[in-house]
């Protein structure tokens, strides 16, 4: 039986309907609160000028078109990419990564991907040995790294793509970006990253790490709204589009066309979380992202320093706040991970994540495939307070069982 005690006189985090105030530690899923910029970005879109951008010559129409080449360049500005029209906007980052994938590669090429990527890169690369589309799982250290020299060795004369998570969702470990595009660049591959974990988080230079195509997801480090999100494609990067259809320009052609970005983005966009969007990427422009960065970093050695005095804990990945995200995962001796989960939330009103967070590789490399792990992962809105009250009740739930 467990017997709690209080671990706080003040109430601390974030308010929530109904009075209850809450600690939100599940960033890496997605970020909580959001800058108050974000919000009224997307409700003045939607109550002023919520019409079908591009499909009218019409004020608000155009207000609408104006608004989503903002976003576009704001992000080409956050991750230098050189012309904005070559940011395609999705509605997640898994629908970035499909593209990529799906629309590049062809029967009898050659895949490399290492053993910490997401499912959204697993699930279809495995899906498309159907097609003759062969690859191979580079194994990333028990931390989570990447050596290149591996990665190197396992490229074929067949190698059209590479494939690397800039840093685990799971762990957080970051990988070596520069001399992995390095190595792709020097053998003619096209590098494909996903910085879901790192888009407004760590400084990502499309140019500097020499990145085919880069996708990203709105709805984490960089504040915007659910279902929004974006494919950075390079210049010689030509993709079959996954979905055909109205894009409100050449629409006498009955085949879909060919300029970008029109050719990617059939059908009405989410406008209003793209306003949304563009509103946190500038609010990470004016923050700074090494302010941010570091406001991040404070807090993961503050959790690491302090979970590291808890009896029978298991940290995963780097344990070093400079090699890794914002982002930890643990296990307690004798403590299914979902418990900790469920009583940190009924009995703290701390949110958290535990399971395999759609990473089975990644936890096949650590060795938590049958356990999953409990992931911990403040971001830019979290405080001191908030990582003192969630190692005071990690204490006192593991103290009073």
């Amino acid at each position: 039986m467990i017997k709690i005690k209080t671990v706080s006189n003040q109430p601390v985090g974030k308010s929530l309907t109904g009075g209850i105030s809450l600690i939100y530690l599940d960033n890496a899923a997605t970020s909580w609160p959001k800058p108050e910029v974000v919000y009224q970005a997307a409700d003045q879109c939607l109550r002023e000028y919520g019409a079908n951008p591009g499909r009218g010559g019409y004020r608000l129409s155009l207000q609408a078109g104006r608004m989503i080449l903002e976003t576009r360049e704001l992000l080409a500005t956050l991750f230098n990419i050189p012309d904005s029209s070559r940011i395609i906007f999705t509605g997640n980052v898994t629908e970035s990564l499909n593209l990529a994938i799906k629309g590049w590669l062809r029967p009898g090429d050659h895949l490399v991907m290492t053993s910490m990527e997401h499912n959204a890169v697993a699930r279809p690369v495995f899906g498309l040995q159907e097609l003759g589309v062969n690859h191979t799982v580079v194994q990333c250290s028990p931390e989570g790294r990447l050596a290149v020299r591996d990665l190197e060795k396992s490229l074929r004369p067949n190698t059209r793509l590479i494939c690397i998570n800039h840093a685990s969702n799971v762990t957080g470990t970051i990988q070596p970006l520069e001399e992995i595009g390095d190595l792709a660049a020097r053998k003619g591959i096209p590098l494909l990253v996903d910085c879901a974990q790192t888009a407004g988080v760590l400084p990502i230079d499309v140019k500097k790490c020499q990145i085919s195509l880069l996708a990203f997801t709105g709805h984490k480090g960089l504040f915007g709204p659910p279902g929004t999100g974006g494919l950075y494609i390079a210049e010689g990067i030509n993709l079959r589009p996954l979905k055909e259809g109205g894009t409100g320009s050449k629409s006498e052609l009955l085949s879909q066309p060919e300029d970008l970005p029109e050719r990617f983005e059939s059908g009405t966009p989410n406008t209003s979380g793209l306003a949304g969007l563009g509103a946190g990427v500038k609010f990470i422009l004016d923050q700074g992202i090494d302010t941010i960065r570091q406001h991040e970093q404070e807090l993961a050695r503050q959790l690491l320093d302090g979970l590291q005095r808890l009896e029978g804990v298991i940290i995963y990945g780097p344990k070093d706040i400079t090699e890794q995200t914002a982002v930890i995962s643990l296990n307690i001796e004798g403590w299914d991970a979902g418990e900790l989960s469920f009583l940190l939330d009924h009995l703290f009103d701390i949110a958290t994540r535990a399971g395999l967070h759609c990473a089975p590789l990644a936890h096949q490399t650590l060795g938590t495939l049958e356990t999953g792990t409990l992931r911990l992962s403040p971001g830019y809105f979290n405080t001191a307070e908030e990582i003192n009250v969630l190692l005071e009740a990690l204490h006192s739930i593991v103290k009073n069982r």
